[in-house]
């Protein structure tokens, strides 16, 4: 995602869409994350910058949901979007920068660094052109901008003035007349602007203008400011009373002297570090880069000097330290200082020299050599006021004064395939292959690739290189063995730069022996770990993990994410687990990791039934490379407690897939006993979730047998509680219900305050099954009332979806949509997709209810995809069935048609599921309204048969109106009349009547009727 502050916010996709961020506040928040570059920004910042004195009742909450509100906007426009708003102790920050402001930089920086005043115009020209109007130009008026506001604009003018100048320089003068008249007019106190405007108007013939212009300046800033115009544009002025004849040609501007490289191949996805970097050298005096080897310190430092060049009169130069020995001796090399006089140590002989000058030194690789880089540069400061140090190195300097940058890996892509980390890849494997290119059938492989080299520059460049004998799809297969394959035969690298390993290598051996031992060790976790899991399995008698772990943090061989988890690149995850092979601890360490990891589920399970859900289901999220780890290396009798662990969990995302593969995979080989009989009552309720399976019913009695010989009431109760709950439409309705009440009694026996709030709801469920609303109302509010005190929200939402069919079925959609609406809140706060999935299509059913057939068919399409994602089946069905009940009050048949089609053949294999009869019903009216009354007959009655096996009042009332309407059809009106009215009875006996806006069918069929019956009389008259 891209996004500008050059004028207006602007906001893009990586495609160039543009991006509505909606309401003023929240474009605020992400102004205020632009200003601070990918910083982060306290909350009570933040608060205050969005509502200065007028701060809302909770700051906290208010912010929070601006953030929810960004993050929304964001996902919406691009997958992954969410991700870019990242919150942590230290507040919030935008993992980005403005795309604008660093293009503007790059391009102002290489146009000072050209001696061709053409090159300058036209560099300068292409900056400019970025800005769209005022920076920030939205929020103007708001203090939290002000400064950045400020900072930009005089880059901006700084940049105008070095144009003006350039085209000076080309003789342009006559047409920057006009131009830096009104600049002059509106900047009146720049110096530098104003002599540009004295000098064209001199070259152009008019030294009376030129003279008065000085006049009116000297005057202007004495009545303002108390203060003399400065000594360069007095010269000017004398010069043009002279009429110096070195006025007419510009002088040639000197070349910063350096020993700096020029860059062979373009610097690639670091604009922004680069002007981080120069902004850090402004005000620090020691900048260290530091970062894991091949992520591109040194080009970063080389750029960011190359920029800042024009800034040092006594040059930029380069020591390259990392073929060890004195650094002192090194530098002298490079500065040309030779040793004269008495002999002195070279670091004091460095500090004699260079006491009065100014200038900017790159100590590049200082790793190796640390303590006598450190010691150096510690001393060159001290004695030289004018030095400024730019280092590398994988460790820090750790000496006073030190400002520290990580340099981080290229930017990943999020979304599509295009990201820094891909434009490089690509830039590289065309100049590997000329005439090649990488299209759209190779993204995903180019995309998977970057992300398995985690964006380092100098992989993804061993990588490219290797795009022309393989292709991409090839070198990805092959990315498994990428230590043999990432090599590189360039003339001239370093050796530590011509393979992959070697890069490894190198960082390797900055470690000691124990430092070594934990970073083998963790190399065993996937995606990172906490500091408590790093403890459990790297841990040995003398091992101080904490302490190691910091050790190796700072030498950049272990990164810590912004959640505080400690990560390795995969590559050199991959370089530790064949260290940790060859040490013989490769099969323990697995042990240690599963083992920790069965501890950590266990102490979550209770805690994902309470106030503690949201905190417990990040944390296990956090966690999952880990645990399916920890499933796939644990000996059998761990695995099986692991995976009954995590089963709720994996109920409560949605995971079904996932949680069913686990299962299956771990049954094929558990021992006997009690958790091999609660894997298996898992395994069965997953299936009837997912509604997938070839008797499920079945399977689920053989699983509540095997608990008879367990003599545990608990698993017991619990057992036929979850059986219960997931037949939602399958088996005997009045066995469902009957295994529910079991488990009631068994929970209320036990005390389980908890099983007995979850057994209500499930009750309450199937009261609405058979219609009985007086229970259901029952159930449901004892449920909510006990889940509320137990701080349970997806029970909560559970029992609030129960009631919420209450007051829909009586009518109260205000209630209705209240309670789905929370719901849907709660849900999408713990990221419970299946039941998010859930309440936007009850939120459907309302829409369709009140007319808004447009909104129906939004909810019902979001909750079908979010269903399809989840694999739950029997949420996707659902709905469907919305989008085929929306299509066919609109008229489109078959599109209502295919919509049930369907489904009808995955329902009847589902024993007892009143859906069955819903979708027979609008089969049946289908075909009615086409006219075709046999069909029409046949699929009413069978959907007659289904509903009366349900026994729902509600369900016989539906299929009766649809026999009505066949038989109508058909020409027997006389019974139709008398099926209306049974239908119209049997909704008075449930106390469920027909709501107005499901009137439509049978106000069709009664008209019809009554117009027939009406023929008939007047024909009998």
């Amino acid at each position: 995602m891209r996004f500008g502050v050059l004028g207006p916010l602007l906001v893009e996709t990586t495609g160039g869409e543009p991006v509505t961020v909606p309401e003023t506040k929240v474009r605020a928040l992400l102004a205020d994350l632009l200003i601070h570059g990918g910083r982060p920004v306290s909350a009570d910042r933040l608060a205050e910058d969005l509502w200065g004195r007028e701060l809302p009742a909770n700051p906290a909450a208010a912010l929070q949901n601006k953030v929810w509100h960004l993050r929304r906007a964001l996902e919406s426009a691009e997958p992954g979007g969410r991700d870019l708003v990242v919150s942590g102790p230290a507040g919030y920050l935008l993992r980005a920068v403005p795309d604008d402001v660093g293009r503007f930089t790059a391009l102002t920086g290489q146009a000072r660094d050209h001696d061709d005043p053409h090159t300058r115009v036209r560099l300068l020209a292409d900056a400019l052109g970025l800005w769209r109007g005022p920076a920030y130009a939205d929020f103007g008026d708001e203090e939290f901008v002000r400064a950045a506001v400020q900072r930009l604009e005089e880059s901006r003018l700084a940049a105008l003035e070095e144009q003006a100048e350039a085209r000076l320089a080309l003789g342009e003068h006559g047409m920057l007349i006009g131009e830096l008249g009104d600049l002059v007019a509106r900047h009146p106190l720049r110096e530098r602007l104003r002599a540009a405007h004295l000098l064209a108007l001199y070259r152009a013939g008019r030294q009376a203008d030129a003279l008065a212009g000085y006049t009116e300046f000297r005057s202007r800033l004495a009545e303002e400011l108390g203060l003399d115009p400065g000594p360069e544009l007095a010269a000017l002025h004398q010069a043009i009373l002279r009429q110096d004849p070195s006025l007419t040609s510009a002088p040639a501007r000197p070349a910063p002297r350096t020993n700096l490289p020029a860059p062979l191949t373009e610097l690639i996805g670091r604009d922004g570090a680069v002007i981080s970097v120069r902004t850090l050298l402004e005000g620090n005096r020691l900048v260290t880069l530091t970062g894991p080897g091949g992520v591109g310190k040194t080009r970063l430092a080389i750029a960011a000097a190359h920029q800042a060049a024009a800034a040092y009169p006594d040059g930029v130069w380069l020591a390259e330290l990392a073929a060890g020995g004195d650094p002192a001796e090194s530098l002298m090399t490079v500065l040309g200082i030779r040793e004269e006089g008495p002999a002195s140590p070279p670091a004091e002989r460095l500090a004699e020299a260079l006491g009065a000058k100014r200038l900017l030194l790159v100590l590049d690789n200082c790793e190796h050599v640390i303590d006598a880089a450190a010691a150096l540069s510690e001393r060159l400061l001290r004695g030289a006021p004018g030095l400024r140090i730019l280092a590398t190195s994988q460790e820090p300097l750790d000496i006073q004064g030190e400002t520290l940058w990580s340099v981080p890996p290229l930017a990943l892509p999020v979304s599509g395939w295009r990201s820094d980390a891909v434009d490089l890849f690509v830039a590289r494997a065309a100049a590997a292959a000329p005439g090649s290119t990488l299209g759209d059938d190779d993204a995903e492989a180019v995309a998977l690739i970057c992300r398995r080299l985690d964006g380092i520059p100098l992989a993804l460049e061993l990588a490219a290189a290797r795009v022309r004998a393989l292709g991409v799809h090839e070198l990805l297969a092959r990315l498994d063995d990428r230590f043999r394959l990432l090599t590189s035969g360039r003339r001239g690298a370093p050796a530590r730069q011509r393979t992959l390993r070697a890069m490894i290598d190198w960082s390797w051996s900055l470690a000691d022996g124990p430092e070594q031992t934990v970073l083998r060790r963790l190399a065993v976790h996937a995606d990172g770990c906490t500091l408590e899991a790093a403890e459990a399995v790297c841990a040995d008698p003398g091992l101080d993990v904490v302490d190691l772990l910091a050790r190796l943090v700072d030498r950049s061989l272990v990164l810590v994410t912004g959640d505080g988890r400690y990560r390795l690149l995969e590559s050199v995850a991959a370089y530790c687990l064949e260290r940790l092979g060859e040490a013989g601890e490769l099969g323990a360490v697995r042990e240690r990791h599963a083992a920790y990891y069965l501890t950590l589920a266990g102490r979550a399970a209770p805690h994902l039934r309470g106030p503690g859900q949201r905190e417990w289901l990040a944390r296990l999220d956090a966690e999952g490379a880990n645990l399916r780890l920890a499933l796939k290396h644990a000996p059998s009798g761990t695995a099986l407690r692991l995976v009954n662990a995590l089963a709720w969990y994996w109920l409560l995302r949605g995971r079904l897939t996932e949680a069913r593969r686990s299962f299956d995979t771990v049954l094929a080989e558990a021992p006997a006993g009690a958790e091999r009989v609660k894997a298996v009552t898992w395994q069965a309720a997953l299936a009837m979730l997912a509604g997938e399976g070839s008797d499920l019913v079945a399977a689920g009695r053989a699983a509540l047998r095997l608990h008879d010989d367990l003599d545990d009431p608990a698993a017991l109760a619990e057992a036929q509680w979850l059986l219960a709950h997931v037949q939602r439409g399958i088996g005997d309705p009045a066995a469902v219900e009957d295994l529910a009440a079991r488990a009631l009694d068994g929970f209320r026996d036990l005390g389980d305050r908890w099983g007995v709030a979850a057994a209500l709801s499930t009750l309450a469920s199937k009261a609405l099954t058979r219609g009985d609303l007086t229970a259901l109302r029952q159930h449901g509010e004892q449920s909510m009332a006990l889940f509320r005190e137990l701080g349970d929200r997806w029970g909560r939402l559970r029992a609030g979806e129960s009631l919420s069919v209450l007051a829909e079925i009586t009518g109260d959609y205000g209630q209705a949509a209240r309670l789905r609406r929370e719901g849907l809140r709660m849900a999408e706060e713990l990221g419970l997709w299946g039941e998010v999935s859930w309440r936007l299509s009850g939120l459907g059913r309302l829409a369709l209810l009140s007319g808004d057939h447009d909104g129906a068919r939004e909810f019902h399409e979001r909750a079908r995809r979010l269903a399809a994602e989840q694999a739950n089946r029997p949420a996707e069905e659902f709905a469907e069935m919305g989008l085929a009940l929306g299509a066919r009050r609109q008229g489109r048949l078959d599109a209502a048609e295919a919509h049930l089609r369907r489904w009808l053949g995955w329902m009847r294999q589902l024993e007892g599921n009143p859906g069955t009869a819903l979708a027979l019903a609008e089969l049946g009216f289908v075909a009615e309204q086409r006219g075709d009354a046999g069909t029409a007959l046949a699929l009413h009655s069978e959907g007659h048969a289904i509903a009366r096996a349900t026994g729902d009042p509600r369900a016989i009332a539906l299929a009766l109106e649809g026999l009505a309407g066949a038989h109508s059809l058909a020409g027997d009106h006389e019974h139709a009349a008398r099926l209306l009215d049974d239908a119209a009875a049997a909704r008075r006996s449930a106390g469920a009547p027909l709501p107005p806006a499901e009137r439509g069918d049978v106000d069709r069929i009664a008209a019809r009727i009554h117009a027939a019956l009406g023929e008939r009389r007047r024909d009998t008259r």
